[in-house]
């Protein structure tokens, strides 16, 4: 990472046989984020402290059971999260700026191209999916802005409806096929 000072609390919790807990505090800001998101249709949840969380899970699952292929998840999501910090994707604070939608396609682009340069079956698999979020940024970073300023209606804070939810979450028809293409060809 470029000069980047990042203060957030990870808690990493070791559990009997081996087992661990990872989270990171929301700070009691998720309410606010909600409000903002059906208001404006933008969500600012900066998911960084997830990213790492995730991170470390997958570190410690290559540890604690000799997985080489969650040691790779691992040091390519570290490497994918560095990037996502050099380029400052995190979301912003304003409608009609990078939101949380927009913060994930960009570390799954910078994962997939992370997990591309991998040998094996591994790189081969992600090559095209690399490929095809690369060639399509433009268009996808589009359409994850356009969905912004208009009200979002996910049909409630603790239980929203999963179809509105993920219409809402969900807003790039490119993103969606190339996401959905992974899940078919598995």
């Amino acid at each position: 990472m470029k000069n980047q000072l990042c203060f957030f609390r990870l808690s990493v919790v070791p559990l009997m046989n081996g087992g661990g807990l990872f989270e990171t505090g929301a700070g009691g800001s998720a309410p606010k984020h909600v409000q903002q998101f059906e208001k404006e249709g933008h969500l600012r949840w900066d998911s960084l402290g997830e990213f790492l969380a995730l991170g470390a899970s997958l570190k410690h699952i290559s540890e604690n059971y000799n997985d080489k292929k969650a040691a790779v998840l691992a040091d390519t999501l570290d490497e994918a999260t560095a990037k996502f910090l050099d380029e400052n994707k995190s979301p912003s604070r304003k409608v009609h700026q990078i939101d949380n939608r927009g913060s994930h396609f960009y570390l799954a682009l910078y994962w997939a191209e992370a997990l591309a340069k991998q040998s094996g079956a591994l790189g081969a698999k992600f090559q095209g999916v690399a490929s095809a979020l690369r060639t399509n940024e433009a268009k996808i970073a589009k359409e994850l802005m356009d969905a912004q300023g208009p009200a979002q209606n996910v049909g409630g804070y603790y239980r929203p409806v999963f179809e509105k939810a993920a219409k809402a979450m969900r807003p790039s028809p490119t993103l969606n096929s190339i996401i959905d293409g992974i899940i078919k060809s598995n």
